[in-house]
């Protein structure tokens, strides 16, 4: 089992930024691939990001890239999102999720673990 605690949401104007974590607990962090999803109200939870195990291959949605910034720190069992110029249309729940042995995938059903969600906020 791999517990995910995501930090960092809150309430932010736009254009504003705000830096995600995701601490892991309970096996090797280093054996997952770890991406952020998000999911607005009434909306499909969609693809925001992954990295692979290394952290040497990233991903974004087209509507992030740019202004997102994934990143880990395997020695600290963690993983961040940086977010900035942030939009109201970034409002949402977001979550992270790992994936045994993956590459850093954009599809939620190939996640093994989720974390519960922080909500992130940005006021036009």
């Amino acid at each position: 089992q791999v517990q995910l605690v995501e930090s960092g949401g809150g309430l932010v104007q736009a254009g504003g930024s705000l830096r995600l974590s995701c601490a892991a607990s309970g096996r090797t962090f280093s054996n997952y691939g770890m991406g952020w999803f998000r999911q607005a109200p009434g909306k499909e939870r969609e693809f925001v990001s992954a990295i692979n195990w290394s952290g040497g291959s990233t991903y974004y949605a087209d509507s992030v890239k740019g202004r997102f910034t994934i990143s880990r720190a395997n020695a600290k069992n963690t993983v961040y999102l940086q977010m900035n110029s942030l939009k109201p249309e970034d409002t949402a729940v977001y979550y992270c999720a790992a994936e045994f042995h993956g590459l850093g995938s954009k599809e939620n059903f190939k996640y093994d673990y989720w974390g519960q969600g922080t909500q992130v906020t940005v006021s036009s």
